[in-house]
């Protein structure tokens, strides 16, 4: 599933616009409301179009399958003989999710899942999947494998009781197989008092700093709107067992919650698809209740829609009618005070006395703050317009299938007491139904805005062998969403402040700071929520007056201007004017190249490499034209110079001892361990200059580096890199962030 529309579901579309008639094409592109674009679009959808998307949807089916079902058991068999039990659990979750209700297959991966789970020492969870395999069916004659197992598993708890009484410091303590559970405590989240959302008509709703901000500090935390999952690849390590030969691959889909995105061995399945699954009953019945019960009978339609068209969906769907409408209407009295109240301008600000545009208002966590994200319509080409139009069109009269919407729906004049409704107990029936060709506007609107609003959700994924001494991870998109308030930061280059995503489980987001300041009221709106939540900390001091920014991809450490430039007005309709883009822009215009290369680095003044001398590692400058490049070391005592294919060298050498560091790594052995460390700490200084010394990618590094310092024996090298790592993750992750504890219990082993 991709972010847009399947292939054939394009193309198909693509040959409607062509097939319309050139009067019909100028028309459509002349529509500037999006309400007349999505009729005009409803208008010329027909069940053909509905009937195609089945046709495409029937190649990846979410249907219930017993036969399926048996296979994936099977596989999870196979896997548990070479005591992966691990991979083996989910397989045996994909049974369970491919079983029909009651059926003796369902009950046969609940008690296998339930083996796989007594060999990772998960014992709860081991008695929870025995119940539901006993509930299900399960059959006579092997009941005394399942009363054999849950003695075990109670003696096991047992045990566990008695020695958690007697340490109080194990009772946080998890078994090597344990995936952690969504966080039944409330998470806290808002702006902190350091910060008002501002408004212009250049940059918008925006982010200002009116006190200074330490480096560190929380600035905002924030929960989705809605959010969409996004089924990818990753690879599975066998834990509390041998590896099997072959690594098994599993999808983000069948690892994690579909709602919270919390990782799990043990999911519950949706009782009507096989793709939906769940950490909790919890989460469960709220994803039914807020979306899926219509998205389940959609099924696989749903993923050859694209998970934009999808997050649209869901973002309405939540919504419902009554915000819809309450959203539409235009700002007024009562509705006004209280918006205004969310939004801090300075008394001085004369903006003030006109009256409020609802497009640059802040309207806190709710639909209202959503819906008036700019959409920008008029800047997507006709083509793109009109695919938009007719997926929104096509889901709409795929929804009009699923049966009534809650009763809560039905039209009503929304009041103007209040931004944002309660929702009423969701009874199905009365007056409701699908006619309101709002919700189907709605959707069309959010698949408009998403193509610049839409936040990718990225964690790291350990890339390393299971259970290595030495951790090495890859970041990764698990999902796409939008968030109500981090969409009021604007972009820079090189930002100052950076983002911090958990999932399912997680520490306060707006708990101890490196700040006293920043332990205070976090902000005059505060929520409680659970699952997805994200965090954003200041990179770097900011002082009063300057705006608070982050970076939507393209990066100044990564990528040259003009190229970014290119990206961002592609995606996002402005041309980046940041500070990074204005610094480097006259540099690169002079064409920095060495064989049609150029120089992406830290970057500062103009003539800046971000490379250091490798003689007294000052800061390397260019110089020299196009036909000839020159790096000089900055400072005066040392002069030291380098061709372009000198550096060009040199840094192909780096690449190499990283690989080889890589390489050692992987191995295992004290002796590698120590060459590993030679490796790392020459890529290191490459990673330092091209990502900054306060990078959270040269924090990684050292972390990395502190750790295999800890296991080749080597004390001295490691207490050095240990407050350097630290400092760079407390920075970015926060103090809570678990390479901080293993950071720590190194440091206390090695202090002894």
């Amino acid at each position: 599933m991709m972010d847009l529309p399947c292939v054939r579901w394009h193309e198909h579309v693509a040959q409607k616009w062509a097939g319309l008639d050139p009067e019909l094409q100028e028309q459509f592109t002349y529509l500037r409301e999006i309400d007349d674009v999505f009729k005009y679009a409803l208008g010329l959808t027909t069940q053909d179009d509905v009937d195609f998307v089945q046709s495409i949807s029937a190649e990846h089916s979410v249907q219930k399958d017993s036969d399926e079902a048996a296979k994936c058991r099977e596989r999870g068999n196979s896997s548990f003989k070479t005591r992966n039990y691990t991979e083996a659990a989910l397989h045996y979750s994909q049974g369970i999710c491919f079983a029909p209700q009651s059926s003796e297959q369902l009950s046969l991966c609940y008690a296998n899942r339930s083996a796989a789970l007594c060999h990772l020492q998960d014992y709860q969870e081991c008695l929870d999947d025995i119940d539901r395999a006993l509930r299900n069916g399960y059959p006579s004659h092997l009941l005394h494998k399942l009363q054999d197992r849950r003695t075990l598993c109670l003696e096991r708890l047992f045990v566990k009781a008695k020695e958690d009484d007697h340490s109080p410091a194990s009772k946080n303590h998890e078994g090597p197989g344990r995936v952690k559970a969504p966080s039944v405590g409330p998470l806290t989240f808002g702006i902190c008092p350091q910060a008002v959302v501002g408004s212009s008509v250049e940059k918008g709703r925006h982010l200002v700093a009116v006190e200074r901000i330490v480096a560190g500090q929380e600035i905002l935390a924030d929960r989705p709107y809605s959010c969409v999952l996004i089924p990818g690849m990753e690879e599975v390590k066998g834990k509390g067992g041998r590896q099997g030969t072959g690594r098994e691959v599993f999808g983000t889909e069948c690892r994690r919650c579909h709602r919270c995105l919390a990782e799990t061995l043990n999911p519950v399945p949706c009782e009507g698809c096989s793709y939906s699954r769940y950490c909790s009953t919890g989460c469960q019945q709220e994803a039914w209740e807020e979306h899926h019960r219509w998205e389940c009978p959609l099924g696989a339609d749903l993923m050859v829609m694209g998970v934009m068209s999808q997050l649209a969906l869901r973002v309405t769907l939540k919504a419902g009618l009554k915000d819809i409408q309450m959203a539409r209407e235009p700002i007024r009295g009562e509705q006004k005070k209280s918006v205004l109240s969310l939004v801090h301008h300075d008394s001085s600000d004369s903006k003030q006395s006109h009256q409020p545009d609802s497009s640059v208002l802040y309207y806190g966590d709710s639909y209202m703050s959503v819906f008036h994200l700019l959409h920008h319509m008029n800047q997507h080409s006709p083509r793109l317009c009109f695919l938009y139009a007719v997926t929104a069109a096509t889901l709409y009269l795929k929804l009009s299938g699923t049966g009534p919407p809650p009763a809560s729906w039905s039209r009503s004049k929304p009041s103007a007491a209040g931004i944002q409704s309660e929702h009423e107990p969701d009874e199905e029936g009365g007056d409701a139904d699908w006619s309101s060709e709002q919700l189907g506007s709605a959707v069309l609107r959010h698949i408009l805005q998403l193509r610049c609003n839409a936040q990718a959700i990225v964690t790291l994924q350990d890339t390393g062998a299971a259970n290595s001494p030495v951790q090495s991870s890859r970041e990764i998109r698990i999902a796409t969403a939008i968030f109500p308030t981090l969409s009021l930061l604007n972009h820079s280059c090189c930002p100052n402040t950076s983002l911090m995503f958990s999932t399912g489980t997680s520490a306060d987001p707006c708990g101890s700071d490196v700040s006293a300041d920043a332990g205070e009221n976090v902000a005059e709106h505060k929520h409680e929520a659970r699952g997805v939540t994200v965090t954003v900390r200041a990179a770097k001091v900011i002082t009063p007056g300057q705006e608070i920014l982050h970076c939507y991809g393209p990066h100044s450490s990564r990528m040259v201007t003009q190229e970014r430039q290119r990206l961002l007005h592609d995606q996002y309709y402005f041309l980046c004017r940041c500070e990074a883009c204005s610094v480097q822009q006259e540099d690169e215009e002079e064409g920095v190249e060495d064989g049609g290369q150029q120089w992406p680095g830290a970057g500062g003044g103009p003539q800046e490499s971000g490379l250091l001398c490798c003689k007294c590692k000052g800061l390397l400058k260019r110089s020299g034209d196009k036909r000839e490049i020159m790096f000089l070391c900055s400072r005066s005592s040392c002069g030291h110079g380098m061709s372009s294919s000198e550096v060009s060298r040199r840094l192909q050498e780096i690449r190499v001892d990283l690989e080889k560091a890589v390489e050692l790594m992987e191995r295992e052995r004290p002796g590698d361990w120590k060459n590993a460390a030679s490796h790392l700490e020459c890529s290191a200084v490459a990673i330092g200059s091209q990502y900054g010394e306060d990078s959270i990618e040269l924090g990684r590094q050292l972390f990395k580096l502190a750790q295999l310092h800890f296991n080749g024996g080597a004390r001295a090298s490691a207490l050095s890199v240990i407050p350097k790592a630290r400092r760079l993750l407390c920075l970015h992750c926060g103090p809570h962030c678990h390479e901080l504890q293993e950071l720590k219990a190194m440091e206390d082993c090695l202090r002894g």
